[in-house]
């Protein structure tokens, strides 16, 4: 699964504190998804997906 971060970031952290497997701050601290989503990271990452508080982040199987 692909994880994406969209326009309008607006560097809060949550999904970076949420799921640090796939999600850090980029050299302008927006987040950016680095890693692929795995078996492992995909509660995670949808748990950081639902508490984005601008609804910046898609997940792609």
């Amino acid at each position: 699964m692909k994880a994406r971060v969209n326009e309008g970031c607006i560097s809060c952290g949550a999904c970076v504190a949420t799921c640090p497997e796939v999600f850090r701050f980029d050299e302008n601290d927006l987040a950016v998804a680095y890693a692929d989503v795995t078996d492992e990271t995909e509660a995670q990452a949808k748990e950081a997906r639902d508490g984005c508080p601008v609804d910046v982040i898609d997940l792609e199987a």
